[in-house]
Parts: structure tokens; C-alpha cells; sequence
């Protein structure tokens, strides 16, 4: 927690709006959908989903695959203390919906699932979306496809496994959008996108999340930044945002959302 807090401080100092963003993409990505502040009635359905959640006081027994939870050390957890704890915030997942709504990404793979809210959000950006979906735990993944049929999500195929097996499968796939929630580890998150960038093109976009999550994540998203395939990235502290758009210069961004 104390590295967190000590990289959240340098974060401040170092990063920016969208002054001084001369890149019209990016610009356009700041100003008209990470900063748009127009009223929705989505929302209310994303709010609802993550609140239902948090009144659940039923236990689950979790598998943790990755690397854990900083808060919860518990195999038995309630329903509740995921979502307050390890659950995308309301905040990140009205983003995640203006994000999907914005790209309007047509096939979209989620590496940690968990107990869906961010899966959902994306799933109303875009309904039309395919969206693929991965989670380690078999008792979580059970619990969340309940909640998926409860709320309609007729557009997401939830699998469940480990993430470096399964995801060797799909390298034949494209995907517009790939968001990496699940294992916090430097070695495994690299496998991930190294794995993965097979499934890219010109406009993919990879979302990372937890990015100042230990030094080792931190490694992880230098390493990503400074690969050859990447040309933009965009640092938000909690996520960091990966782009392969040829036609631009390599850039990094740091931004506050």
C-alpha cells in the first residue's frame, strides 16, 4: 500500500488534462469520452448492477489464481466485500461504458471477470458487442452467470480456467478491445500481452488494470510501453491504456481521469 501511495504522489506531480495533448486521437479520447460529464440513463443500470452486489451477504468459496487481494485473505468471502473490495468501482465502470460505447468494439475479451460489473458496463456500451470473458474461480463464475441471465447479458461467453491455457486458445481471434483484470503478477501479465498481441490490429486497444499495483506491475508496464508493436499508451494511475495505431509516433501519456 505504501508503494502505492508513494507512485500515486509522482503520478500527480508529473501528469496532466488534456492541456498540452497535441495528438488529435488522444485528445478527442480525453475531451470526448474520459471527460464527458453528459448525464446518462445508463448509469442507473450500471449503478444498480454494482449495488445489488454490495447487499449480498451470501459466501462464496474463491480460488485465487493470481495474485490475490491486498484487502481479503479469506477463501470464504461475501459477495458484498468482492464487490467493495476487489469489484470495479462505480466511477472505472462508467468509464469502461463510455470507453466500449465510444470504440464501439465488436469483439471484446476480459482476463478476470470476476463478479461481472465491468463486464456488464462494456456490455452496454456496446451491445452488439461479442463479448468473451475468463475467470478463474469456478464458484465465482458460477455466481456471475446467474447474474448475467439476471440482467440480460445475452452477449458474453464466460469461461472459466486458467488465463495462460485459455488464452492460448483464441490467438486465431481478433479483438478490439482486450481489458487485463486478473492476474497482478509482472511474469504472468507480460505472458498475457506477449500472448495476446497476436489478436491485435491497427485500432486494438488493451486496457490494463492496477497498474501500480506492486513494483512488479509497475515493471510490467514499462516492459509494455517500450515494445515495439506499442505506439501510444496513455497512464491513468489506475489503468493503463495501450494503443498499436501505426500512423502515429510513439508517445506515452500520463492523465488524470
Amino acid at each position: 500500500m505504501f508503494y502505492q501511495v508513494i507512485q500515486y504522489i509522482k503520478f500527480l506531480l508529473k501528469s496532466s488534462k488534456q492541456h498540452g495533448v497535441h495528438s488529435p486521437f488522444v485528445y478527442n479520447l480525453i475531451t470526448k469520452c474520459f471527460y464527458d460529464k453528459t448525464k446518462n440513463e445508463t448509469y442507473t443500470s450500471i449503478s444498480k448492477y454494482r449495488n445489488s452486489l454490495l447487499k449480498n451477504r451470501n459466501k462464496i468459496k474463491v480460488t485465487d489464481l493470481g495474485a490475490g487481494s491486498h484487502v481479503m485473505k479469506h477463501k470464504g468471502r461475501s459477495i458484498s466485500s468482492m464487490a467493495k473490495n476487489a469489484g470495479t468501482t462505480n466511477k472505472r465502470a462508467k468509464l469502461l461504458y463510455r470507453i466500449s460505447d465510444y470504440f464501439k468494439p465488436n469483439a471484446i475479451l476480459e482476463l478476470g471477470t470476476s463478479l461481472g460489473i465491468a463486464t456488464h458496463a462494456m456490455s452496454l456500451g456496446n451491445p452488439k458487442a461479442s463479448i468473451t470473458a475468463i475467470e478463474g474461480c469456478p464458484n465465482i463464475s458460477e455466481f456471475t452467470k446467474g447474474y448475467f441471465k439476471k440482467y440480460h447479458l445475452k452477449n458474453t461467453n464466460l469461461i472459466v480456467g486458467d488465463f495462460e491455457e485459455e488464452i492460448k486458445k483464441l490467438t486465431s481471434n481478433y479483438y478490439d478491445l482486450i481489458f487485463f483484470d486478473g492476474n497482478h503478477q509482472k511474469e504472468a501479465t507480460l505472458n498475457y500481452f506477449e500472448t495476446l498481441l497476436e489478436t491485435t490490429h491497427n485500432n486494438s486497444v488493451f486496457i490494463f488494470d492496477d497498474i501500480y499495483w506492486s513494483k512488479g506491475m509497475t515493471k510490467a508496464w514499462e516492459a509494455i510501453k517500450a515494445n515495439p508493436k506499442v505506439t501510444v499508451t496513455i497512464d491513468t494511475f489506475f489503468w493503463g491504456f495501450v494503443f498499436f495505431r501505426k500512423e502515429q509516433v510513439k508517445e506515452h501519456f500520463v492523465i488524470r481521469v
